[in-house]
């Protein structure tokens, strides 16, 4: 029988790590992901040898799921990285994007532990030199096709539409001539989102392991996101003739809004109004989004028949390099800059919040979710000043939040996702991956509908 065991994102958001042990001590890692709330932990040893772990699946690219995975080879990992193939392009980008903010944070442990070894530059070539040793290890596979791992293990990706290549992982394990199914939601996408499918079922199961980051929220945001994106251009870049920052994160979220404003354009929507992408990934993202475009959903693959592009037109530019955008800043013209973090935690995004947040003539749009602690978090709950590097900057920008780009399932997506699952025959749900209160909510509803229900602690073990 088969044993799951609850290494990360258990009873919090981020950190996704969960461990399957079949009976006959192979041992199959779900996600090895980063803890965005305190990346710090990441250096803290796994707790399990990683030397035992024989095989790694991985959901989705973000970091959440995947920033642990080079430690995982550095700790003694040395087997294969199954994903579908958007998901190693695009965790490519990413990983190696997070090495600058992995080696400042080794510096600093360091130097707190008296025992400095390393500066950042020698740190970030060895983790650099870790990270190409990873990539290495990464074998795509298809989607709705069983991998056969053995006679006793078969694994299947199946669209879960929250990011492109996102998807929900089934393990069907034969042992001792009894079958059993366990199906991983990863991150559930919602539907009629931007450019991608809606979710697919992940046909029936023993065992689900779901997430439930908005276990406990409804998506408020009614409008059609052209609507909305152009209501809110109108109001701040042609009727205050001011400009617009919109905080995204460069893989998925920035794609979506690049696309309503693409929609925007052809249909003579649009102000002429300079559209500035201030993030070095953002073009590479938008590249892996067109070269797949035929997993994209039925309207983003018609757009790229007709125009043969998703994104581009004469009024973007992509911004290369800090350089280009702190000249940005200097902009007197009305435009709108979409730069990342989505969070607003560091990086360029501190060059826009000094510039802007005390500019009357300025609108930040918040797009998703922001953890606590983090300026977006901050803004959402209507700060009045932000402190930026060393500065208390008052608010005098106008902030307005919406859900419409949030790429998550919702409590009653979550609960739709859950419902393709038979009550009477699933042995039990284990909810991870959200905030405790959103987790209880959720499991609450499930447990009115007949579902056995439990939210692992981390470090928790049980056998199926």
């Amino acid at each position: 029988m088969p044993t799951l065991q609850f290494f990360g994102a258990a009873q919090r958001v981020t950190g996704s790590m969960h461990l399957v042990t079949l009976e006959s001590g192979y041992k199959v890692l779900v996600d090895c992901g980063s803890y965005l709330e305190s990346f710090s932990k990441d250096f803290d040893p796994f707790p399990f040898h990683p030397s035992e772990i024989d095989l790694v699946v991985l959901t989705h690219a973000h970091i959440d799921h995947s920033g642990r995975l080079p430690r995982l080879l550095q700790e003694g990992y040395d087997g294969q990285i199954l994903c579908s193939a958007p998901t190693y392009e695009l965790s490519n980008l990413l990983l190696y994007d997070s090495l600058g903010l992995q080696s400042k944070h080794l510096v600093r442990i360091q130097n707190r532990q008296y025992r400095y070894m390393h500066r950042q530059h020698d740190l970030e070539a060895i983790l650099r030199k870790s990270l190409d040793l990873t990539m290495d290890r990464f074998v795509t596979i298809g989607f709705q096709q069983p991998f056969v791992v053995s006679e006793e293990l078969s694994i299947t990706l199946i669209p879960a539409s929250h990011l492109l290549g996102a998807a929900h992982v089934r393990l069907e394990i034969n042992e001792s001539g009894k079958k059993k199914c366990v199906v991983f939601s990863g991150d559930v996408g919602r539907k009629n989102y931007p450019l991608l499918t809606d979710p697919s079922p992940a046909g029936e199961a023993d065992v689900v392991v779901c997430e439930s980051t908005y276990g406990a929220r409804l998506h408020q945001e009614q409008k059609l996101a052209e609507d909305l994106l152009e209501e809110v251009i109108r109001k701040t870049c042609v009727d205050k003739a001011g400009r617009l920052i919109i905080p995204a994160f460069s893989v998925g979220r920035t794609q979506s809004i690049l696309y309503t404003l693409f929609k925007l354009h052809k249909l003579g929507r649009l102000p002429r109004i300079k559209i500035f992408t201030d993030s070095s990934m953002a073009e590479a993202s938008s590249k892996i989004y067109e070269k797949y475009a035929y997993l994209l959903n039925e309207e983003a693959q018609q757009v790229m028949k007709d125009h043969g592009t998703l994104f581009d037109f004469e009024w973007l530019t992509y911004l290369k390099n800090m350089r280009e955008s702190k000249a940005i800043s200097n902009y007197s013209e009305p435009c709108i800059i979409i730069s990342s973090s989505g969070m607003m935690k560091g990086g360029r995004m501190d060059i826009h919040l000094k510039k802007n947040l005390h500019n009357p003539y300025c609108t930040f749009l918040l797009i998703g979710y922001s953890a606590p602690g983090t300026p977006g978090y901050q803004l959402q709950n209507g700060a009045s000043s932000l402190r930026v590097a060393g500065r208390d900057i008052p608010v005098a920008a106008t902030v307005i939040k919406t859900d419409i780009y949030s790429g998550h399932a919702d409590k009653n997506g979550l609960l739709e996702f859950m419902q393709q699952f038979s009550a009477t025959s699933l042995q039990k749900v284990y909810l991870v991956h959200g905030e405790p209160s959103g987790m209880q909510e959720l499991a609450q509803e499930l447990e009115q509908q007949g579902y056995s229900v439990h939210c692992p602690k981390e470090g928790e073990a049980f056998v199926h």
